[in-house]
């Protein structure tokens, strides 16, 4: 399977959903990725959130050269070319950010991945816009609301975006977001919690991911 900014796109539309975690331990956080899987996940999102981030996201590329091997595994919280350059190196099928930094933009570019920047105005949406972002994160979604979407997204005419940051797994909740347009929700603690982690409740998690798969497939437009 060709893995490229368009067929990470397309993984993330069909999907409709797109998660992300971190954990330190990268033995759990290899079942975490199995759990998703199991329950349908087949692009995801592991989050350079800790010391072992990269550690563990070359301990997930290993692991996905004899399984799961249609799974697109990106990076989140990449802030800086230093950190993007590391984790281009070791793989990442496509880069997400907090922010709009628009080097590592160009970078990601030009490896020929999806880039998909955080942002929370207008001024950074037409920034992330302006230099080609495939998808923007909305974040923290939360804050800004379904309806912030709404009002905003005529400005940005076949712009894609994803809110991250307070979806629940709840259908009116689900709803809401995809009414107002996007082509995905982002979801971290509410779908890979801290108790799951902890208690590598795997069997709990592949449960919620299915549950969240199937008010997706309900309620996205598109499917």
């Amino acid at each position: 399977m060709i893995k490229n900014k368009e067929t990470a796109i397309a993984a993330i539309k069909k999907q409709g959903l797109l998660p992300l975690f971190y954990y330190e331990d990268a033995q759990v956080s290899l079942e975490i990725v199995r759990a998703l899987y199991k329950g349908g996940v087949r692009i995801f999102e592991y989050t350079n959130r800790g010391k072992a981030a990269l550690e563990n996201f070359k301990f997930l590329k290993e692991a996905l050269k004899t399984e799961m091997q249609d799974l697109f595994l990106g990076i989140g919280t990449i802030k800086n070319t230093n950190e993007l350059n590391d984790f281009l190196a070791a793989g990442a099928d496509f880069i997400v950010c907090p922010v709009v930094d628009v080097e590592v933009g160009k970078l990601t570019h030009e490896a020929g991945l999806l880039w998909i920047p955080g942002c929370m105005t207008p001024t950074e949406i037409n920034i992330a816009h302006q230099f080609g972002a495939g998808i923007i994160k909305l974040f923290p979604a939360n804050i800004l609301g379904a309806e912030y979407l709404s009002s905003i997204r005529e400005l940005f005419q076949g712009q894609l975006f994803v809110p991250t940051g307070g979806v629940e797994i709840d259908e009116a909740n689900i709803d809401t977001w995809f009414k107002a347009g996007v082509c995905a929700v982002g979801m971290g603690s509410k779908l890979v919690s801290k108790k799951i982690l902890e208690n590598r409740e795997y069997e709990n998690l592949f449960s919620l991911t299915t549950k969240a798969l199937e008010i997706i497939n309900k309620v996205n437009p598109t499917n």
